[in-house]
This record gives structure tokens, sequence and C-alpha cells, in this order.
């Protein structure tokens, strides 16, 4: 049986003894699940594809070993199973200062019952753990608080002011490290300040709240400022054209930090 040997940090390594991959059927998938595939193979790895209906089936071998990749519904689904707590901030505590924005955290019944009485348009919102409830958006009349009224009033959002984003990128961390950044929105020609992006992540260890492989997404202001965009656990990642070695290596970091530290 092939298998793959992982370096973990806790441990001196680990063994990846299959790998699944999600399509949409027919052999379909994300460019970056194809690129990955590309790489365990070269690495020695046999992958085997599936889809959601073979995971609802229980027609998986889910075990920490297994090595599952997928989109973040699924991966909810595969953690669930394996009974691995995973809950993820977008404005982790020890992050927030360099969102260079308002953003406060509510309960989205007590902010529509605000928002009704004061008129709270024009801010963003978006979940601040179950994406899945809602795409983040703009309140801009009350088209949108009537249909955030069927959603439960208990749910935990962020609230924050609209800024202006020039440029976007997302920055690859490893292990501390940044080993890529891919831009994704806005001027090309605009850099970021890494200097306040190195910040971000020392501050982001010093607090513990860091994992073995995530992304953060950071952009530059119309102020100038370099501030962060939101935070991407590296579970269930875009990869937006980052070398396929890197993202494997990413992925698996966290894969292997998840299921064996």
């Amino acid at each position: 049986m092939s298998f793959l040997r992982i370096r973990n940090e806790s441990r001196n390594s680990v063994l990846i003894k299959k790998v699944y991959i999600q399509e949409y059927g027919h052999g379909k998938m994300e460019p970056e699940y194809l690129e990955l595939k590309t790489v365990l193979e070269d690495r020695g790895m046999s992958s085997e594809l599936f889809t959601t209906k073979r995971l609802s089936r229980n027609q998986l071998d889910l075990k920490p070993e297994n090595f599952l990749v997928g989109d973040h519904e699924v991966m909810r689904t595969v953690f669930k199973r394996l009974g691995v707590q995973v809950k993820v901030d977008s404005y982790p505590c020890s992050l927030r200062p360099y969102l260079k924005r308002k953003v406060r955290q509510i309960a989205l019944g007590k902010f529509i019952t605000e928002s009704q009485n004061g008129g709270f348009y024009n801010q963003f919102i978006k979940p601040r753990y179950d994406s899945k409830s809602f795409t983040g958006f703009v309140v801009k009349s009350n088209v949108e608080y009537f249909e955030l009224s069927r959603k439960s009033k208990h749910l935990e959002i962020y609230s924050s002011e609209v800024v202006n984003w020039l440029t976007e990128y997302r920055v690859f961390i490893k292990h501390s490290k940044i080993i890529g950044v891919k831009h994704y929105a806005g001027d090309k020609s605009i850099k970021l300040n890494l200097n306040e992006v190195e910040k971000a992540i020392n501050d982001f260890d010093a607090a513990k709240e860091s994992t073995a492989g995530y992304g953060i997404d950071f952009g530059v202001l119309d102020t100038g400022e370099t501030a962060l965009v939101e935070f991407n656990d590296g579970f269930a990642l875009g990869s937006y054209g980052l070398n396929k070695d890197k993202y494997a290596d990413l992925i698996l970091a966290r894969w292997t930090e998840l299921m064996f530290d």
C-alpha cells in the first residue's frame, strides 16, 4: 500500500494512507483540486474522487489518516462525523486591530431591532461563524432587513462600516511563514505593506489563535492603509493560482493539525 508521510510540527511525522478529493460528477472539480490530485500522484499517492452524494450515503472511509479535501459544506460534514470541532471566525480577536474600520459583533435579532429604530443602512454584514447562513452583503434598504428577519435572531453576525478597497490579496501562511501572495481584486499595481501583514501574523501566533495553514486576505484602503479583509482557515481554501506544491503542503499541514494534534 502506498502512503504519504507528512511532517507534523508536534510529531515527527504522520502517515496519510488515502486521499479523497471532491468532484461535482463526471470528473469535474475545482482547478486547485485537480492540481492537488496531480501533486499527490507525483508524490506516489493514489487519490479517489467523491461526490457529496457518496459522502451523504456514508460511502467514504472517514478517518484521520485518510486525507480529504472539499468545499466548506463538505468539510463541515466530515469534521462532524470525525468528532472534530472547528469554528472559524472571520475576524479573530488578535487580528481585529488590523481591520482599520469599525466592526461590531451582534446578534442578528438585535441588529434588526436597532436598525429598524435607527435606520442603519449602508452597513456590511456577514455571519460570524456560520458562513452557510448567508453571504456577506451591504444592507441598503428594508428589503434586506425583511430577508434577514427569516433567519435565526440568535445568529451571531458582524456589522461594519462600508469602506473602499483599492486592491485585495490573499496571503498564504504555513507554519507561520508566508508562502505566497496572490492578487484577486482591484488594482494589481497597488502593493500591500507586507510589514503590516507580518505584524498581524506575529500577533496571531502570540495570541495562540493561528493554525498550521491558512489564508488571510489583506487589501489597501482608499486611505492608503493596508487592512485585513478577513481570515480564511486552511482546510477549504481557494488557491488563487498559488504554486500547486505549496498549496498541497498548506492544506495537508492543516489537516494533520486538526486530526493529530
